[in-house]
């Protein structure tokens, strides 16, 4: 069974799923990797805070195709997403996200704060399709796809 849906759909069952997704980039080889992030949303943006030297943002450098997977459930509920991500490490960026956009403190992980942690950024994930799976997609499967 297939519905579809709209991304504050998506963004509503992803929350209620885990703070943690698994993001996967391209390297320069055209491998993929991929990492544990902690994503939140600002309106329709998905931002990850990155190093601005990491995999990640080197990555998305030579290649912005990125997807996203949120940790599943006890039962297999989860949800995927597709989409372009660029990297905002502009003062005004980081001090509006930094206080107000993430649901955890990014002090911990840049003590600097946005004025003083230059080697922080953030990633700008802009979805183009996204699936919720319910019970790893046996219970259905719900699209929904950008215009």
């Amino acid at each position: 069974m297939t519905d579809s849906v709209d991304l504050a759909d998506i963004k509503a069952f992803a929350s209620d799923l885990s703070p943690w997704a698994h993001l996967a980039t391209v390297g320069p080889d055209q491998r993929p990797d991929v990492t544990p992030v902690h994503p939140c949303w600002e309106g329709d943006t998905c931002w990850v805070m990155v190093g601005t030297g990491s995999v990640k943002a080197r990555n998305i450098a030579i290649n912005p195709s990125v997807a996203l997977h949120w940790q599943v459930t006890e039962v297999g509920d989860g949800v995927e997403l597709w989409g372009t991500a660029t990297l905002a490490d502009d003062l005004e960026t980081k001090r509006r996200l930094w206080d107000g956009v993430f649901d955890y403190d990014l002090n911990a992980f840049a003590p600097g704060g946005p004025d003083g942690s230059p080697e922080t950024g953030f990633l700008a994930i802009a979805p183009e399709r996204a699936i919720i799976l319910k019970q790893y997609g046996m219970g259905g499967i719900s699209r929904w796809k950008h215009g």
